[in-house]
Formats: C-alpha cells, structure tokens, sequence
C-alpha cells in the first residue's frame, strides 16, 4: 500500500510542480498517450524476447509482492523456531521412526496443521521436510557442518531464482532511458519533416518529441527503478525466516541446549521482527 501512496505521490509532485510553476500540462498530456505507446511498447517487446512466459509471470507475481510487502509478521518467526525445534525434538527423543510421517506427509501432520501459516509457502515445508529427511535417511553421524552447508545451498539457490523479477524489472529500468530517447529522435524525424511549418507549431512538435525523454526518465528511476528495489527488500526480509530453520537444526545437530537453540535461531531475525527471548522461551514451554 505504501508503494502505491509513492507512486501517487511521485505523480502528482512531478506534474503539479510542473503546472505551478507556470508550465502548461495540456502539450505533455496530449502526448504522453503516443510516446508511451512507443516507449511502452518497446519495453514491453525487449522483455519478451529476454525472457519467457515463466519469468513474465514472475514479474507480475513479483508486482503483487511489492503491493503486499513482506508476508511473515513477528509471530510467524516464532512460530518458524516452534515448529522446527518440535520436530528436531521428536527426531532426537524418539528416533526417526515417529518424525518420518510428518516430514513425509506435511499435510496430514497434525504438527504442521498446528502452523498454517506456512502451508503456502512450498520452499518452507521442503526446507524443513528435506533437512529432516537428510537426517532420517544417513547411516551413522552426520558432520553439522556438512549439514549446515547443504540447507546453505538450498537457501542461496532458492534466494537466487527468488531474486530473477528483480533482475528483470532493473534490466528494464536500465532500457528506459534510452527508449525514451528512440521516441524523442522520432518526434525530431517527424518534425523535421514538417520543417516548413510556422515556428509555433514547430515549437509545439519539439515539445511533444521531449515527453519521449522525460517519460523514459520518468518511467526508469521514478517508477520501475524503485519498484525494482523494493521488490529486493521485501524478498531478501522474507527470506530470513529461512535462516531460522537453518539455525534451529544445524545447532540442535551440535547438542546444544534448548536455550542456546532458541537464542541461534532468533539473532538470525532482523530487529524489525525479532521476538524477544522470553517470548520465543515461554512459547516453547507451552508447545511442548
């Protein structure tokens, strides 16, 4: 919602800072509709021939996400270290013979039933299953730091697919500009054309050629660029909640106690929704 308030903000400052400083909008309104046609248009045909049906989904899945922001609240990171400690706990104390049901069939868990809010979330009930299943299925003692370096792949390479949009929605940022300028030498082609037209209606022609400029400015660093950045920001905050399986299993693997596993899990959230240790503490008494 914030980023909508932005960009509506951005408008109106751009084109009424404009209008009150005597500039007449009715020249670039006219023309805005034709430079962006071709401005538009020419991003929109890079993008395809730069990517495919999936990525162009992405993008657009990717737009939802700026509009929603993050989706994991304070309480879900608590929940997170929960629901992983209670099954590393089952694996550890009783044997993985009674974990194996739930990492194998999360949606009849009646564990992963008591956390909803990651029913969604297809990378988090495999990052939690297939850890576990790591550790159920090897013969002997596995090494924490082999471990830990694999749930790191697993993360880095889902974060890395994760941040594909972005990379997208910058590349198109980065061609604006330019294709502002492909529709301003147009407008200078057409105008040149007319060249033996009064000074007046020249004027106007130039003019309406600079709006290809400005949208493409316009379009690149006040709109796409920005949408681009936030879209990082809200993928790399959920992708902390990650970390927190990661925490919770590789110290558990060390023989650390619940204490200690609770306080590796929680200082790998961001203050912003970090909960406190009584709060994660007094949580873990009561689930058990």
């Amino acid at each position: 919602m914030l980023s909508i308030i932005g960009l509506v903000v951005l408008i109106v400052m751009v084109f009424g800072g404009f209008a009150i400083t005597g500039g007449s909008l009715g020249p670039v309104l006219h023309a805005l509709p034709h430079e962006f046609l071709i401005i538009g248009g020419a991003a929109a045909g890079a993008t395809l021939v730069a990517t495919d049906i999936k990525g162009i989904k992405e993008m657009g899945g990717g737009l939802g996400k700026v509009v929603k922001g993050p989706k994991y609240k304070k309480a879900d990171y608590g929940a997170a270290i929960f629901l992983t400690a209670r099954l590393m706990r089952l694996f550890r104390t009783e044997g993985p013979t009674a974990v194996e049901p739930h990492i194998e069939d999360p949606k009849s868990s009646s564990i992963f039933a008591e956390y909803p809010q990651f029913a969604g979330d297809h990378f988090f009930i495999s990052l939690v299953t297939d850890s576990i299943r790591l550790l159920v299925v090897s013969t002997g003692t596995l090494s924490p730091n082999a471990v830990d370096e694999v749930i790191e792949t697993h993360i880095d390479t889902h974060h890395h697919a994760a941040l594909k949009p972005v990379e997208r929605l910058q590349t198109m940022s980065d061609a604006l500009p330019a294709l502002g300028i492909v529709a301003a030498v147009l407008g200078v082609i057409k105008t040149m054309g007319s060249i033996d037209q009064p000074p007046a209606i020249l004027g106007a022609m130039v003019g309406s050629a600079l709006v290809g400029t400005f949208l493409g400015v316009l379009l690149s660093y006040g709109i796409v660029g920005p949408l681009s950045a936030r879209l990082k920001a809200v993928i790399d905050e959920d992708s902390e909640i990650y970390l927190v399986v990661r925490r919770v299993i590789i110290a558990t693997l060390k023989g650390q106690p619940q204490p200690l596993v609770i306080e590796a899990a929680r200082t790998a959230i961001s203050p912003t929704h970090q909960p406190s240790f009584s709060e994660i503490f007094d949580g873990m008494r009561s689930a058990k």
